[in-house]
């Protein structure tokens, strides 16, 4: 069984964007649950670093939020992505994308041979 790490710098906001894309509204323990979830529980979200991607992500409008009720009967924040933060996760994905297709050039560097 693999370790499990934390989110690297930098993408968790992106993983939830792509998350509310995805699955719509959700609140902050669905969206941690759901990324851990998709990551194969390689990652573990750390609610004290999720909660201010969210606030964040929230004051920079690509999510909005707004009380509701869990399914286990609880008050609480869902969050959903608006057209902005759609826009936003375009951007953010075409820029990994290009990220990922540098790295695999360098990935596919050969060793000199002694």
């Amino acid at each position: 069984m693999e370790q499990r790490t934390d989110v690297w710098q930098g993408t968790l906001a992106l993983m939830v964007l792509k998350t509310l894309n995805a699955l719509g509204p959700l609140h902050g323990y669905g969206i941690a649950r759901r990324i851990e979830q998709t990551s194969e529980n390689l990652l573990s979200i750390n609610h004290g670093t999720l909660y201010p991607v969210l606030l964040k992500l929230e004051q920079e409008g690509s999510i909005d939020s707004e009380w509701g009720v869990s399914d286990n009967n609880r008050k609480a924040k869902f969050y959903r992505i608006t057209k902005a933060g759609k826009k936003e996760l375009t951007a953010a994905e075409r820029e990994w994308q290009r990220a990922n297709d540098i790295m695999a050039r360098f990935s596919a560097l050969q060793g000199e041979s002694s």
